[in-house]
């Protein structure tokens, strides 16, 4: 038995990546990201067994073996939050989590990208007096490096964090998180009567409101982080100026319809308890 993880590929078929399937589900990672990676073998296999082929022209498989897939919980449809919903959820977590939550809602970040932040991944744009993140390509998901572009609500918090820990922007207790969905995330919105929303429906959140504001189909895709165009190691400031004067108007909509949205305890931004009318 291998010990190293490298199998020649004669020796990978399901019994053999039972081990990493194993490994996997005890980190907690979910059947469909598991199923990804088993995608991945798969084609791998299938490709040494219909297309490779040695020096003699021999192929590297005489047959692909069978990989079964994880069985996967049926994905539920995205649940956008309103805003007294948002109101009561974030004031309901705790300190660390409440400044994450508001950060993912106001970014569209992934649950990866909030919990794995970190400091040196911040640039600042002494054009518009303000900064950014570029997220490496991988750490994000599609694999293509990310912007993250900062509103007022989001430059808050971000500067709230500074300080409490060396690496990450997100810590709790000097220690980063792996995960937002955490037990205590489940207690709070189980305690506001709302058990159905995921870290993940933050990301939808923040969409449902830029097209709400009027934000265009492409500001929304580079915003969101469906593409990564403008916001780049050589960044335009007139493109990144209209990007964060669009990530604004978020703010700007969701505090005519509630004044009190995002406020947070005071120690969650930096002394100072902000609302998205700021």
């Amino acid at each position: 038995m291998h010990t190293s993880g490298d199998y020649p590929l004669d020796s990978v078929y399901m019994e053999t990546l039972q081990p990493f399937i194993a490994a996997r589900q005890k980190q907690g990672v979910k059947a469909r990201t598991i199923n990804h990676a088993l995608q991945v073998v798969w084609h791998i296999l299938f490709l040494a067994a219909k297309e490779w082929r040695d020096e003699y022209g021999l192929r590297w498989l005489a047959t692909a073996p069978a990989i079964r897939f994880l069985p996967e919980r049926d994905r539920r449809e995205p649940y956008p939050l309103s805003g007294d919903e948002q109101q009561r959820l974030f004031q309901a977590l705790p300190e660390h989590l409440a400044s994450m939550a508001l950060f993912k809602v106001n970014t569209g970040c992934r649950q990866g990208e909030v919990c794995q932040l970190r400091w040196d991944w911040e640039v600042v744009v002494p054009e518009l007096a303000c900064s950014v993140f570029l997220i490496p390509a991988e750490h994000v998901k599609n694999r293509l490096k990310r912007g993250v572009v900062l509103n007022r609500v989001t430059q808050a918090v971000v500067d709230g964090q500074r300080g409490r820990h060396s690496e990450y922007v997100f810590s709790y207790d000097g220690h980063p998180l792996q995960q937002m969905n955490s037990s205590a995330w489940r207690r709070a919105r189980k305690r506001v009567a709302l058990p159905q929303v995921r870290a993940h429906d933050l990301k939808h959140t923040f969409g449902r409101r830029l097209r709400a504001a009027g934000v265009s189909f492409e500001d929304r895709q580079d915003l969101l982080g469906h593409k990564s165009t403008r916001i780049t190691d050589h960044y335009s400031a007139a493109e990144l100026s209209q990007l964060i004067d669009a990530a604004n108007r978020v703010c700007e909509v969701e505090s005519r319809k509630s004044p009190a949205l995002v406020l947070l305890k005071p120690k969650a931004v930096g002394k100072c308890a902000v609302t998205a009318g700021l």
